[in-house]
């Protein structure tokens, strides 16, 4: 995770300022990122049952490799001057087409990790974000470093070779049944006689009787578009206007991305006794509307890099909290076609917001959408928490606890059980 994560972030700087620079147009900076998105979610909810079925260690490794060949050919056919705007946007759809359930099998196999490491699930969940949040700090400051001293096409370069060194250490490392085991073989025959579409159906059929995961599902759907709109259209052509080029989108993510570790630490060490709610609605009050609102204030860089270690440090009780409980709610047997499905829909807006950002900019400025979209993200994240649904985050138990054998729950839990990235 670590490894294929960094070399995502290093893309994430690297990607956006190449086609920025290149072409001069937020407009087609913002549809690059729509390319890569849109069939990363698009997958990654279809490919829910592929990975219950044929175990997400093969998935893992074999999307990882795909991933890598479609990031070296952008480099490649740029070098041989081949690269057309519909080639990149072709090539860019492939990676995100293999990332989506590249990055599904690996949440799929957290459970089964804390299992065998006999640690409480939000401890697992909270190192899953530890590892995200250091993946978030290296990855954007060598991105931008790389892309400052060496060109944007170096940084894509690095990211094709995490993706391989990624499909290396999970094909060798992990054992060869990896995720496989949950539910013993007699569910695993059982689900093999499944039809495809019938397991889909199963998945979303179990997500619509769970309220409070929907909800969450769709207050994160929001955010992250507003997410997506500020990262790959927002923040780079704030760092290009205000002329401090694309090293600060390199200083502002590493200063996010520290904050965010040590805020994921502390939750890996002590979620499981502190109230969810609590948690979780102070880490978006951080994490949100304060990064929108100073960029569009036109503050020294050090003023941006502080607020941006501010809403790091909330944004890392996050994912920790909305892991466990969706972890906690699933049948082990399920956990790839609903979490397929709830981060497809949680991330459903991002491919949009890149495409609505780079509208709005090219049409009304970058000041006036700053401030719209950090206003959003404040009433999207306050006005989600006055749903009934919400007190159920706070109670212990749930439909995967109930299904867990008892020693599997009992001598390992310290405090209450409990989806980026949803």
């Amino acid at each position: 995770m670590a490894v294929s994560l960094t070399g995502t972030r290093v893309s994430a700087v690297a990607l956006p300022w190449f086609v920025l620079v290149t072409t001069g147009s937020a407009t087609q900076t913002g549809l690059v990122a729509f390319f890569e998105m849109a069939p990363y979610v698009v997958v990654k909810a279809l490919t829910g049952p592929l990975v219950d079925r044929v175990g997400p260690r093969k998935v893992s490794w074999t999307t990882d490799l795909a991933s890598a060949a479609a990031a070296a050919a952008v480099p490649l056919f740029h070098a041989l001057h081949l690269l057309s705007f519909p080639l990149l946007l072709a090539l860019v759809a492939v990676i995100g087409a293999a990332r989506g359930p590249g990055d599904l099998a690996k949440e799929v196999m957290v459970p089964e990790a804390a299992e065998r490491a006999g640690v409480p699930l939000e401890r697992a969940t909270g190192l899953s974000g530890v590892t995200e949040r250091l993946a978030s700090t290296v990855g954007p400051a060598a991105g931008g470093s790389l892309v400052a001293l060496l060109g944007p096409l170096t940084g894509l370069v690095v990211n094709a070779g995490c993706f391989a060194l990624g499909s290396v250490i999970i094909a060798v490392t992990l054992p060869r049944r990896m995720g496989e085991s949950a539910e013993g073989a007699s569910s695993q025959a059982e689900e093999t006689k499944t039809g495809y579409w019938k397991r889909f159906g199963e998945g979303f059929t179990f997500l619509r009787s769970e309220p409070l995961l929907l909800t969450v599902i769709i207050m994160v759907g929001i955010t992250n578009l507003l997410d997506a709109a500020f990262m790959t259209v927002l923040l780079p052509v704030w760092a290009k206007e205000s002329g401090n080029g694309p090293a600060a989108i390199g200083l502002t993510g590493s200063a996010m991305g520290a904050a965010a570790v040590a805020g994921s630490l502390i939750a890996a060490v002590a979620a499981h006794r502190l109230r969810r709610r609590v948690v979780f609605f102070t880490g978006f009050l951080l994490a949100g509307a304060p990064r929108y609102l100073i960029l569009a204030f036109d503050a020294p860089l050090g003023a941006v890099l502080a607020v941006f270690a501010v809403s790091g440090f909330g944004a890392g009780f996050l994912n920790p909290v909305i892991g466990a409980i969706l972890l906690e709610r699933v049948p082990r047997r399920m956990l790839g076609r609903v979490n397929a499905l709830g981060d497809s829909l949680a991330w459903s807006g991002i491919p949009l917001g890149g495409l609505i950002a780079g509208a709005a900019v090219a049409s009304v400025g970058l000041v006036p959408v700053l401030l719209a979209c950090g206003a959003a993200y404040f009433l999207t994240t306050n006005l989600a928490g006055l749903r009934p649904e919400w007190r159920e985050m706070d109670r212990p138990g749930g439909r995967e606890v109930l299904k867990r054998p008892p020693e599997a729950n009992a001598p390992r839990r310290v405090g209450r059980s409990s989806p980026p990235r949803l």
